[in-house]
């Protein structure tokens, strides 16, 4: 739902994957940003409605994206689509974090696209922690992206996890994503992403911004 620039890169990005897709947007001059080769549906209506969900195929349909420019639009579509019929693959845009937050809890994936912008620019600026990149649905779980201090480099996999008291999920080396293994040692311009409980990122965080202890 929504054919804006991220619903059209979306939708015309799943069809280049192999996928069947429909877009749906109220204005159908909204289409035009389309490719003229899109093969998929165009579906004019409210993406909360029933009928134009059902010309759609809401009946036969594996995920559904809410990216219109209103959150609340994106909100009541995510909601009826996961409620109404049992679509679990769920995603909403919305511009407010604190009610993005809200809805994630509730089990709707969504992309706080203020806060996400927000971090993205500051990370690029400043050290920052450990910011977010997931967090699973019932919040406990985050996938964060760890500013570490250089005295961590040259140490293992298995000896930051021991100290930090998470998992290290991947790390993004010149480029490109590395999955983390023990033995694998951290270097020098190492993007480092870590799997942690949520009760345990606050000390994680301190750990890991900090140089390592001295081994006697």
């Amino acid at each position: 739902m929504g054919c804006g620039r991220v619903g059209a890169t979306l939708a015309q990005s799943l069809e280049n994957y192999g996928h069947s897709v429909a877009v749906i947007d109220q204005n159908p001059e909204a289409f035009r940003r389309l490719s003229p080769d899109f093969g998929g549906k165009k579906v004019t209506g409210l993406g909360f409605d029933r009928d134009t969900l059902h010309q759609a195929g809401i009946d036969d349909t594996f995920g559904f994206a809410a990216v219109s420019d209103g959150d609340n639009s994106n909100i009541l579509a995510a909601r009826v689509v996961r409620e109404t019929y049992g679509i679990e693959n769920v995603v909403a845009r919305i511009y407010d974090p604190h009610r993005a937050e809200i809805y994630q809890r509730l089990g709707i994936s969504t992309v706080a696209t203020v806060r996400w912008t927000a971090d993205q620019v500051l990370r690029r600026m400043l050290p920052m922690g450990a910011t977010d990149e997931y967090r699973d649905p019932s919040g406990q779980i985050r996938l964060c992206q760890v500013d570490v201090h250089a005295g961590w480099y040259g140490r293992s996999i298995r000896s930051i996890e021991e100290a930090a008291g998470a998992r290290a999920a991947f790390v993004t080396r010149y480029g490109d994503g590395v999955v983390a293994h023990t033995d694998m040692v951290l270097q020098e311009n190492d993007i480092l992403h870590m799997l942690v409980h949520t009760d345990r990122s606050s000390d994680m965080e301190r750990i890991l911004t900090h140089a390592p202890k001295v081994e006697s």
